[in-house]
């Protein structure tokens, strides 16, 4: 079962105020002046995730724009999830509006999938005044496709008898997994449906694809042998990371070295809330022209330390083009080692460690950045404004966002 929650943030945001109910939505995020998430009523005019302010309201000219709130996103979410796990504790979270469910071993507790999927949605109507599409297919790839068909608050199922009619003139494209690019590739070779994908010489689409040419033609033909990962089956996470979009366009060091101080301390934060060093510290620069670089260092013994994290992401910033305009930076340490919590022999070590611990436990208490280090508070920021497509409600995945 994959249960895809409906224009998420927006219908959240209009549960929250009635006022909104009805009327031509979109979220957008603050400064930088792109819709995340539009409402229905606001799609019927045309409004789609990621034009500019502008464009939607010349789309709609009585659109109302709403300043997203990604703590409420976040915490609506993971509410959402908690219930799912009431019908299978196989449960896989695909990103926060998104949901894998193996019901396989629930079937006779309530009376079937069908009848798992209207329990679902009428408590998720009731609860939280929401829709959600569910769709039921034999595996994850099938399913996914299924919740797509009937939007919003819709109910599909493929059964497997029905997956070679389902498929036979699907374009490839409405496939999980298959982007533009393998898309236009696929149609070089004479590809534009499910059909045609599964029926063609797997051994033709391994010499252009190599070893995915094998599971896209598995695709085609409806065959997907994943399984649903609950939380406790994820394989360990091998990076910890935060990046930001910055309200506008910036040049200068000085700036961009206090929004890499902010980044460095919520990346350690995470790092020693769940006990892990990193080897590696990696910085993330995206210019305003879109054009994004990349740069690492590895270090002589792993950190969980802010300052430590902060001086290797600047010393990599100083390698960088700092004349150009800059619009999104990102920290992030790799190579996680898990560390026993014990004090260093040398004073200096000693104290920054009872340091970074008092001000973790002040910040546990009273909130995100509630004491951080001076520059800090001249960015503005109190957090992450962007949910990552890895987050999850608990876990060293689990992001603190504003």
């Amino acid at each position: 079962m994959h249960v895809d929650m409906n224009a998420f943030f927006a219908s959240v945001e209009q549960q929250a105020n009635p006022a909104l109910r009805g009327r031509p939505i979109a979220v957008i995020g603050t400064g930088r002046t792109v819709v995340t998430t539009a409402s229905y009523e606001a799609r019927a005019f045309g409004v789609r995730t990621g034009m500019n302010t502008w464009q939607a309201r010349q789309a709609c000219p009585h659109i109302t724009f709403v300043v997203g709130d990604n703590r409420k996103y976040a915490h609506t979410s993971a509410r959402i999830v908690a219930m799912m796990r009431d019908y299978t504790p196989l449960v896989e979270v695909f990103s926060i509006d998104e949901a894998f469910l193996d019901v396989t071993g629930s079937l006779n507790l309530f009376g079937g999938a069908e009848s798992i999927a209207y329990l679902l949605k009428a408590r998720i109507r009731h609860e939280f005044g929401l829709t959600c599409s569910v769709g039921i297919a034999p595996n994850k790839l099938l399913a996914k496709l299924a919740s797509e068909m009937q939007k919003p608050d819709g109910l599909t199922i493929i059964a497997p008898e029905r997956v070679p009619e389902v498929l036979e003139g699907l374009p490839v494209r409405e496939l999980c997994g298959i982007g533009g690019k393998v898309e236009r590739q696929l149609a070089d070779l004479g590809i534009q449906t499910c059909g045609q994908l599964g029926r063609y010489p797997v051994a033709a689409l391994k010499r252009r694809f190599g070893v995915v040419g094998e599971k896209l033609s598995r695709m085609g033909r409806g065959q997907d042998e994943a399984p649903v990962i609950p939380p406790e089956k994820e394989d360990p996470v091998k990076s910890i990371g935060h990046s930001m979009t910055l309200e506008q366009d910036v040049t200068g060091r000085d700036t961009l070295a206090r929004y890499l101080l902010q980044l460095a301390e919520m990346v350690g934060r995470r790092a020693r809330r769940h006990a892990v060093s990193g080897r590696t510290v990696h910085l993330t620069v995206r210019y305003a022209d879109f054009v994004t670089v990349g740069r690492q260092q590895t270090r002589v013994s792993p950190t969980s330390r802010s300052q430590e994290i902060y001086r290797d992401a600047v010393t990599l910033l100083d390698s960088l083009d700092l004349t150009r305009p800059v619009r999104l930076v990102g920290v992030s340490v790799s190579g996680l080692v898990h560390q026993a919590s014990q004090l260093p022999l040398f004073d200096g070590e000693r104290k920054a460690t009872l340091l970074a611990a008092a001000m973790d436990e002040a910040n546990d208490r009273f909130g995100e950045f509630a004491v951080t280090f001076a520059s800090i508070t001249e960015t503005g920021e109190k957090g992450a404004r962007v949910i990552s497509p890895s987050w999850r409600p608990d876990g060293v995945r689990k992001v603190d966002v504003r």
